[in-house]
């Protein structure tokens, strides 16, 4: 499917005014090249009811929203695509509270689960690895904590940040928290996010020897003010994050429902040079079509740490 997609606010009213209009984009970009059955990979079907489609040689009926973030919501999809428009329009997103206002919804538990499942929808899967020369460092979230010592955390969420140099600048970016600085979690985080052979290029932290595979470009601290000269792209980054998360949370983001933040503000940062809001509203609209349905008791569990770093 080419990149179609609404350029302002207005278009968008005008192109997506119903649930016909909107069942119709969400399909062409769930099948682009034509309808597949799930179950048989037939070809040939028809419409039986709205937004629902039966396979000529199994008989097998689906919805074009089975199998995505939309599945079982008895939210109209002119408000989903709404949401997802206010989502990716403004630079720095919107809170819960702010979609719920916007949207008129009655419920801040609506707005707030809507919100999680689209930022679900941010991680493209199988998404390409970074490579090159990547910045790998970490940093804490959270209030001040007495009693911690050096890296050790009871309270705060410890995050690692990977960031591929561009020339001078900052290339695309991973974030994930993980729950320890041990070695079998940073590694664990480097492998899925970062292509083998790359130049790896971290601080002097013991816990990164030994990854096989990558160049270690091992950077030593001598001093307590050069670690930003050391690892400028990474603590950029990690700059920029903290104060999104000020900004637009005003900082309350539940450890538990972090790493869905990380993941809004990566597809973000890697889109940050796009011309046009559309083209991200596309961007999650066609990702949201991929990605897996999430039931609402799933969203309000915190999701723990994974041990090794992969999510």
């Amino acid at each position: 499917m080419d990149e179609d997609f609404p350029r302002t606010l207005l278009e968008l009213e005008k192109r997506y005014s119903s649930e016909e209009a909107c069942v119709e984009y969400l399909a062409r970009l769930r099948w682009p090249s034509g309808w597949v059955c799930p179950r048989c990979a037939g070809n040939d079907a028809w419409s039986v009811r709205r937004n629902r489609w039966r396979c000529d040689h199994c008989r097998y009926e689906m919805s074009v929203t089975a199998g995505t973030i939309f599945q079982d919501s008895h939210l109209p999809l002119t408000v989903w695509f709404r949401a997802m428009w206010q989502m990716t329009r403004q630079k720095n997103g919107i809170s819960a509270l702010g979609l719920q206002r916007v949207l008129g919804l009655g419920s801040y538990k609506t707005a707030w689960a809507m919100l999680h499942k689209l930022r679900r929808a941010t991680v493209r899967p199988g998404r390409d690895r970074l490579d090159g020369i990547v910045e790998v460092d970490e940093t804490y979230w959270g209030g001040e904590e007495t009693g911690a010592i050096g890296r050790r955390t009871e309270l705060k969420a410890l995050i690692i940040v990977a960031a591929q140099e561009d020339g001078k600048g900052i290339g695309r970016i991973r974030l994930r928290c993980i729950p320890d600085v041990t070695r079998a979690s940073l590694h664990g985080f480097i492998a899925p996010a970062i292509v083998p052979g790359s130049t790896v290029r971290t601080d002097g932290l013991p816990a990164y020897l030994g990854m096989n595979g990558y160049v270690h470009d091992r950077q030593i601290q001598r001093h307590q003010t050069e670690g930003e000269h050391l690892l400028p792209c990474v603590h950029r980054v990690i700059s920029l994050l903290k104060r999104w998360m000020l900004d637009t949370h005003q900082g309350a983001i539940g450890q538990g429902h972090l790493d869905d933040c990380l993941d809004e503000f990566t597809f973000r940062f890697n889109r940050r040079t796009s011309k046009s809001r559309g083209k991200l509203f596309f961007r999650l609209a066609q990702q949201a079509v991929h990605v897996g349905p999430v039931p609402f008791a799933i969203l309000v569990k915190p999701q723990p740490v994974v041990f090794g770093g992969v999510k």
